[in-house]
C-alpha cells in the first residue's frame, strides 16, 4: 500500500480552541479537568472546552439549531482549513472526504426529541429543525455543508476507539482512490445528558471526569515536494477482547501492529496508552509514555484523536522523535480496541518522512 501521511492537524479541546492551545496544554503537563458545582450530575469533575459558545465561535449563520457536538466538529474543521491556504485547497471541494468518529452522535439531541414526543400535546409536536441532530451522522454532514467537503462523508461509531476506526476507514478511502484527501478524527460533546449516561453506566470504583472536543487530521497520499509531512501512518490494527482480558488484548494488538509494520518495540519513541491502561509493558525497551485522560478527561470518541494530536505535538518538540515510531492504543468498554502506528517525519513539516 502506498504510504499515507499526516500533513496537518487541529484540535478544539479542554485546553482551548486551536492546535497551539492543545500543544501548550500537553507540554505544560497540567490538567484541564475542573470542578463545576452547578453541574447537575453527581460526578462534578469535568473538562469542558473553555468559553465555547456556538454562536460566538461559529457565528449566527447556520447555527441556530446546531447541537454542541456538531459545533465542536465544525470548529475543528474550520481551524484546520483556515490555518493555511494550501489546507483549504487540498482538503475542501471535490473528492475531499471526511471521516468522523462518534460514540452515538448527540445524546442530548436524541433525549430532547424523545422527551418532546412524550411531554408535548401531540407526539409530533417537536422542534423539527432539531430532528437532524438526533441522527448519528449529523455532525459530519453539517461539517461537509459548512466547509464545502464534497467527497465521501462517513461517520464511524466506536466510543473511545472510534478515532482509530475512523483512521482505518480513511486509509482505505485513499488506498482505493475514492478521495484525494481525508479529514479524519472524532468528536464528543459534554452535556448533562451524557453525564447522566456515564454516571449510570460507569463503575463506582473508577469515577471518571468527562471531557469533550474534536481533533482532526489531514491525511494525504505519500509526500511530494509541495506537501509538508508530520508523520506517516504505518497502519491501524483493530480487534476485540473478552471481559477481563483487556490488558492482554492491548498488548497482543500492539504486537500484531508492530509485526505488520515491519518494526519492533525497540523502534518505539513514544506510546499513548489506552484509557485506564497503567503502563505498556515493552521491556527491555523503554518508550516515552504520553499523557491522556488525566490531561483532558474521558473525551469519548475524541479520545484517540486527542492522543494522536498529543503525539504530533510532542514530536515537534523532541528531536529524539525524528524518524522513529509512535503507537496510540485505545480500548472501549464495549470490548473493542485498536492500535495505530506512526513514523514521525525526520524533519516535521518538511516534504519527506
Amino acid at each position: 500500500m502506498t504510504p499515507r501521511v499526516i500533513t496537518a492537524w487541529s484540535a478544539v479541546s479542554p485546553f482551548g480552541i486551536g492546535r497551539e492551545a492543545f500543544a501548550a496544554g500537553v507540554a505544560s503537563g497540567a490538567s484541564a479537568v475542573t470542578r463545576l458545582e452547578e453541574w447537575p450530575v453527581p460526578r462534578q469533575r469535568v473538562a469542558p472546552v473553555p468559553g465555547f459558545e456556538v454562536e460566538k465561535v461559529l457565528g449566527r449563520k447556520g447555527t441556530r439549531s446546531m447541537d454542541r457536538v456538531s459545533a465542536l466538529a465544525a470548529a475543528a474543521a474550520g481551524e484546520l482549513l483556515g490555518t493555511n491556504g494550501r489546507h483549504r485547497e487540498v482538503a475542501a471541494g471535490e473528492r475531499a472526504a471526511l471521516v468522523l468518529g462518534t460514540t452515538a452522535g448527540s445524546s442530548k439531541s436524541m433525549m430532547d426529541i424523545t422527551r418532546d414526543t412524550h411531554t408535548r400535546a401531540m407526539p409530533f409536536h417537536i422542534d423539527t429543525p432539531r430532528i437532524p441532530n438526533a441522527i448519528m451522522n449529523s455532525s459530519a454532514a453539517q461539517c461537509a455543508i459548512r466547509h464545502d467537503l464534497k467527497g465521501p462523508n462517513t461517520t464511524v461509531a466506536g466510543g473511545r476507539a472510534a478515532g482509530l476506526f475512523a483512521l482505518r476507514y480513511a486509509l482505505r478511502l485513499l488506498h482505493r482512490g475514492r478521495a484525494r484527501s481525508v479529514l479524519c478524527g472524532g468528536a464528543e460533546e459534554l452535556t448533562p445528558e451524557r453525564g447522566w449516561l456515564a454516571h449510570r453506566a460507569g463503575g463506582p470504583d473508577r469515577p471518571t471526569a468527562l471531557g469533550e472536543g474534536c481533533s482532526l487530521l489531514l491525511l494525504e497520499p505519500a509526500a511530494s515536494q509541495d506537501r509538508p509531512v508530520l508523520a506517516e501512518v504505518l497502519g491501524v490494527t483493530v480487534g476485540v477482547f473478552r471481559d477481563g482480558e483487556r490488558e492482554t488484548g492491548l498488548v497482543s494488538c500492539l504486537s500484531r501492529a508492530l509485526e505488520r509494520a515491519g518494526v519492533t518495540a525497540a523502534d518505539l519513541w513514544a506510546v499513548s496508552p489506552a484509557v485506564g491502561q497503567d503502563e505498556v509493558r515493552l521491556e527491555p525497551h523503554a518508550a516515552l509514555t504520553l499523557p491522556q485522560e488525566e490531561a483532558w478527561g474521558d473525551a469519548g470518541a475524541a479520545a484517540a484523536p486527542f492522543q494522536i494530536a498529543s503525539v504530533l505535538a510532542a514530536a515537534e518538540q523532541d528531536p529524539a522523535a525524528r524518524g522513529r515510531i509512535a503507537a496510540v492504543l485505545s480500548a472501549d468498554p464495549d470490548n473493542v480496541l485498536g492500535c495505530a502506528l506512526f513514523r514521525i517525519a525526520n524533519e516535521p513539516g518538511s516534504a519527506h518522512v
